[in-house]
This record gives C-alpha cells, structure tokens and sequence, in this order.
C-alpha cells in the first residue's frame, strides 16, 4: 500500500460540530502534521492552542459572499485530488507550487436539523453545504492517497493510530470514503426532498434515513434487523422516550406505530390494545383507566403478550391494571411518577412516552426490485350520505365513526363492530368479507354498530348482520351491487351510511 498514516504532512479541517476536534488536531500536531483551516474552525483551534495555518492563506484569495466562497479553489482540490503515484499530477502540482493535503476533517452544516425547524425557506438555504460536501467527495475519491474523516466517531481510531505510528490500510480508507457518500446521498436526499416538497412523485426516490439502533433481529430470530429514522422530517416514532424495559424488538416498533397511530386519531380519551400489528381492543371513554378496560374486554385474550397505547397521562391506578397482565409495551404521551413506579416494578415492560402526534405523509413498502410509494390514508370519509329508509340515531352516528376510524387501521378484508364507543368484536385480514363478518359478529355478541374497510359486494353481509342484532352500518359504498345491500338493510330495519372513502390495509 502507498502512502499512510506517517505519511501524512498536510491535513485540512474545517467542522460545524467541533465535538472531540481538538483530540484529534492535537494528536496531528503532536506527530508534525501542518494544519489548514477555515473562518470558525480556525478560530476554534488557534483559541485553544493549536498551531494552525488559514486556508486564505494557503489559497491567497479570501474568503468571500459571507463564507460561501473559501474552499472552492484549485489549490485546495488540486492538493486533494492529486494520485501521488502519478508523476505528471505530482509534477504538475509542484509547478503550481501547490503541496498535496493528505486528510481532510469535514463534517456539514446541519440542514438535517434546520429544515424541520420553523425558520424561513432562505434561512434553511443557507444551512445547505457546498464546500463541504466538494471536498469530502473529493478526499473520498482519492482515499488510496487521502484518509478522509466525515464522522466524529472515528477521530478516537485515527488517535490511536497515529500515537501508535501505524497505517491507515486499504480497506479502512476504502471504509471511511463509503461512509463519505452514504452520507452525502443522504444529505443531497434531504435537500432533493426540501426543494421538491411540492412534488409528491419525483423522478428519483430520494430518502434520508440514519440508523437509530440494531436490533437483535427482525420478524424472527433468523432475520437481521436495524431500525433507521428519518433525517430530514419529524415523525412520533423518532421522536419517543423509552422510560423502562429491554431493548425494543422490530415487532415492537411496527405495533407501536399503529396502536399510536389507532389512538391518534380521536380527541377523546383513547385507548388501543394490538397484537400482530392489528388492533384487538379499542375504546374510548371518561378516563384513561375506563377506557383500558373496555378495550381490555373486548379480547382478553389477545391483549396478553400485546401493546397498549393511551392518547392521554397515563395515572397509577391505570398502571395497577396494566400491571396485572404481561404486555411487551405501554405508550402514552406522559405518565404520572406514582404510574411510571408502578410500571418500573416490571423490568421487562417497555414503557414508551410518545413525544409528538402521528403525522407521516407517505407510506413505504418493499416489493421484490422496488419500492411502493403512496400517501398517507389520512382522510376518514368523503361526504356521509344515508342510503336506507331508517337514519342512524346521534349516539349511532358516533359510534359509526369511532368504528370508522378503528377498522382502517384493521388489516383487509376488515369488519369492526362496537357498541358505546369501544370495539366488541374485529374481523380481521379475511380473504373475503363475509368471513371477516362472521369472525367480529360471533365475537361481538352485544355489539350494534358494524364497520367495513370496503364495499360489500353481495348482500350477505347486511344479512348476516341482521341475524345479530346490527342496528347500523358504515361502508364506503360504490359496489355495482349496492342495492342488494341497501334492500338488505331495509328489509330489517337497518341504518347504512357510504363514506365515499375505503381503507384497504394489505
């Protein structure tokens, strides 16, 4: 291998976060390594002590257009880019009287952070990085001859490496430049998706993830797994506490988006009990510990080993109830300190406080070779018409929308049936919808109001739903059948509104 880390005579840095900076530039000075920087960084490190050249007067052009200007010349790159290998380069940088740079010490302005913020457009402009960006990719390109530092995580490495007087070897430089451009790419995607924000379906599928944590593995035990979140937007499953219990699994993650997502959806005190990533149990009522309990009784048996979200302050005597039963994980937006005491007593229960509302714009799914990109199901209904003789009663009309807003977060084909604002039985992920009838109607036993994902395409669910007492019905309508089941619900006394809008969730 050409070149390595006693070779280097030249570094150059120049960070926005100037976190264990000064290690590291000690550590170079202390092995004879000449410094060049740039406006702060300069700053930074001559005020502490280091011996440092500014980059203004490597170049001898100053910086201009308030900093905009200042590593963007030949002397910089060409000191970067030159293949020390190569003579006609080497020569040709002499002649210039340019000295080769061999590490280069970058990390960006923080656009990742500002363009989340509330300031103005121009002020997040500013916050993106030209020179940055140019010269890491640049060191990046020549790494045989250029070790390159994008990641404050790995000055401790270089540390050691140079107080030991050992090489920087092939693979590690490759390493650091891969790293150089999966960061890049996520940045230029992060700026792609904040000019572009006005279209929803660009040619190019730019995304902006940073790895949050590994997992001890996926689905199953044979599957490796990492969880990433968002660099550029905010979302609740970014931005959450773990306040007790193990490490969370990627089952875990995926419930808790929707049991917050389920919850998220009504202003009244909401609870949501999942399990497999569909809701067993939701409710609402006049308090968090009355609404734990109604979704508790619809499936006291799925509930267990199950997540359950609250929309509200979570209090003591609710967290004695939890208590009782193994669940993986309780979410909520606060907990009183006698609850979260109560809760700690289980070291294994994951206890989460949800710090923002479900607010994702686009939905993701893999395919074999490709992405699926849609937006958010975020619109609950169209225009509510009523399309039977009977109307439904207020405290009907209530209870159709509460069932409404749970059974698009059921997995198609999806019947919801409730009564009194909580589920009583929920059919679930049938390959037809008259068996996801019968499954929520045998369950629901007291149950008066019935919720469909979508359509119904023959009559036979309004029939079925006679035989159990159903007083009213909400479905998207727009079945070319529609009458069968409107004549249906006429012929027994049943209440059906369309909703315009169906909720498929495969």
């Amino acid at each position: 291998m050409r070149g390595g880390i006693l070779m280097i005579k030249t570094a150059l840095i120049s960070v926005f976060d100037k976190e264990n900076i000064l290690g590291l530039a000690t550590s170079l000075q202390n092995n004879g390594v000449e410094i060049i920087s740039t406006g702060g960084t300069f700053k930074y490190l001559k005020e502490n002590g280091i011996r440092v050249s500014e980059i203004s007067d490597i170049t001898g052009f100053e910086e201009i257009l308030d900093g905009r200007v200042k590593t963007l010349h030949p002397v910089i790159h060409s000191g970067i880019l030159a293949i020390r290998d190569n003579k006609e380069h080497m020569a040709t940088i002499k002649a210039k009287g340019i000295n080769p740079i061999d590490m280069v010490v970058v990390n960006l302005y923080p656009f990742f952070d500002k363009v989340s913020e509330d300031i103005s457009f121009e002020e997040k402009v500013e916050f993106i990085d030209i020179g940055g960006p140019t010269m890491l990719r640049a060191a990046a390109k020549n790494f045989k001859d250029v070790i390159v530092l994008s990641d404050t995580a790995d000055y401790e490495n270089i540390i050691k490496k140079m107080d030991a007087k050992e090489e920087v070897d092939f693979n590690a430089r490759k390493h650091l430049a891969g790293k150089v451009f999966n960061l890049i790419s996520a940045y230029d995607a992060a700026i792609s998706n904040f000019l572009l924000c006005e279209e929803t379906y660009p040619k190019y599928l730019s995304v902006s993830y940073k790895k949050q944590m590994d997992l001890r593995y996926g689905e199953n035990p044979h599957q490796s797994a990492a969880y990433y979140v968002s660099a550029a937007s905010n979302g609740a499953m970014k931005d959450f506490q773990q306040l007790n219990g193990k490490e969370l699994s990627y089952n875990n993650i995926k419930d808790m988006d929707i049991a917050w997502k389920v919850v998220c959806e009504f202003d009244e005190i909401a609870c949501c009990a999942l399990k497999h990533n569909t809701p067993c149990g939701v409710a609402i009522g006049d308090s968090v510990l009355d609404t734990y309990k109604k979704a508790y009784e619809c499936d006291p048996m799925s509930i267990f080993g199950g997540i359950v979200a609250f929309n509200k302050k979570v209090d003591k005597e609710t967290a004695e109830e939890l208590k009782k039963i193994f669940l993986e994980v309780v979410i909520a937006p606060e907990f009183d300190d006698d609850a979260l005491e109560v809760l700690k007593g289980k070291k294994n229960l994951r206890v989460v406080r949800c710090l923002s509302l479900a607010e994702g714009k686009i939905n993701l799914v893999n395919v074999d070779g490709g992405i699926l990109v849609q937006s958010a199901d975020d619109k609950l209904t169209d225009d509510i018409k009523v399309v039977t003789k009977n109307s439904p009663t207020q405290e009907e009309m209530k209870d159709l929308i509460f069932a409404m807003k749970v059974v698009k977060y059921v997995k198609s084909n999806a019947i919801v049936v409730v009564k009194d604002g909580r589920t009583k039985g929920i059919g679930v992920g049938q390959v037809n919808r008259i068996w996801a009838a019968e499954h929520a109607l045998e369950r629901a036993v007291d149950g008066t109001i019935l919720a469909s994902d979508a359509f119904f395409p023959f009559g036979d669910v309004v029939e079925l739903a006679a035989k159990y007492n159903i007083k009213a019905i909400i479905q998207p309508g727009g079945s070319i059948k529609d009458s069968q089941s409107i004549e249906m619900c006429d012929k027994n006394g049943i209440a059906m509104v369309f909703t315009g809008i169906r909720h498929f969730k495969h």
